[in-house]
């Protein structure tokens, strides 16, 4: 089973929308495919139908499988369809801060035999497995406990960044802390052990020269690490958001064409890349 762990805390890079439109690729190919919603704001569930206020009760989340309490429960009784055949959904709300809030606790007061907290998310998922090809953690944005215990999960790490210099400061000083974090981890135990992991250029606008030279200067820092393929801004993505829709949801015409295959040969193009890095991993052609 691929866990692909999507992150970056610069928002407005496109992290959610990278993860809705991957998960929802790889079940249109057949996959089976489990998205989990780690961020606290709950975008990726409103995506699917699930508003993170009303549809999401009490030890909904994935902290109800991952919490330190009698309360815990097993994740395939918080696993919820959605509207796409082949992809089930791990929904959030603002309940996932508990985590956040009890895991110093835990550690102060930590029982022997306990799972400490970076390992509590991949011993979740060990026990739906067996129902899954591919897992797609949309993470919050920052280097919280939910995202190391994501991070330590995780078999593949993507990162989307948008190609503005700020964003590319804020993406390498977020490496640096998560480097210094993991390694912390990686002493007590944890897994940092990853199939791949690849930075993803998103909202990237091909006639705008800073951005294009800002992407030669990326290319150049991460070579071989960068996909290929850029996900290029599009009316017709935004546009879609506004009905918490994807672009793989709305028809054609509902936007000139050249707008929407243009994003939807830029959505296929990444999507199919990162299919591909998954098969390697697998050993498969």
């Amino acid at each position: 089973m691929q866990v692909i762990g999507v992150v970056n805390f610069k928002g407005g890079s496109g992290k959610t929308t990278t993860a809705a439109h991957l998960a929802q690729h790889l079940t249109l190919q057949g996959y089976r495919v489990l998205a989990i919603d780690l961020d606290p704001q709950a975008s990726l569930s409103a995506l699917h139908g699930y508003q993170p206020e009303f549809d999401v009760e009490e030890n909904g989340t994935l902290y109800g499988a991952i919490r330190y309490d009698d309360a815990r429960r097993e994740l395939s009784e918080i696993i919820r369809q959605t509207y796409f055949l082949g992809l089930d959904i791990v929904p959030g709300n603002i309940e996932l801060m508990e985590f956040e809030h009890e895991t110093p606790k835990a550690l102060a007061m930590r029982q022997s035999g306990d799972p400490l907290f970076f390992a509590r998310v991949a011993r979740a998922l060990a026990t739906v497995q067996d129902r899954y090809d591919v897992v797609v953690i949309d993470c919050p944005p920052q280097l919280g406990f939910l995202t190391l215990s994501a991070l330590c999960a995780a078999t593949a790490i993507l990162i989307p960044v948008h190609p503005q210099m700020l964003d590319v400061m804020s993406m390498c000083q977020f490496l640096i802390m998560t480097s210094d974090l993991l390694a912390v981890v990686a002493k007590a135990g944890g897994n940092m052990n990853y199939d791949w992991m690849r930075y993803l250029v998103t909202r990237y606008e091909p006639g705008d020269g800073p951005q294009a030279q800002m992407v030669g200067f990326m290319r150049s820092l991460f070579g071989d690490r960068m996909v290929t393929n850029m996900m290029l801004k599009s009316t017709a993505i935004s546009d879609a958001g506004i009905t918490k829709q994807t672009l793989y949801e709305v028809s054609r015409d509902q936007f000139t064409r050249a707008t929407y295959d243009r994003a939807m040969e830029s959505l296929d193009s990444v999507n199919g890349e990162i299919q591909s890095l998954i098969q390697a991993a697998w050993g498969r052609a």
